[in-house]
């Protein structure tokens, strides 16, 4: 039962780091097109958010493999 309940909290991490880099990119890519001069900011800023959602997720997945 512990193993299946790791499971879905790691399926559900994965979820929503993809959901998170893809509203990341999403915005970004919003804010290029508004403010093309600013693409090099905008993307080093896309860049850092985004690797520290994938950092929370791959804890999160990590966290449940440990728990199981």
């Amino acid at each position: 039962m512990g193993g299946s309940i790791a499971a879905i909290g790691m399926g559900i991490a994965a979820i929503g780091a993809g959901i998170g880099v893809g509203t990341i990119g999403g915005k970004a890519l919003e804010a290029i097109a508004r403010q093309p001069e600013a693409v090099g900011d905008i993307r080093a800023n896309m860049i850092l958010t985004a690797a520290l959602v994938e950092g929370a997720a791959l804890l999160a997945i990590m966290f449940s493999y440990l728990v199981a």
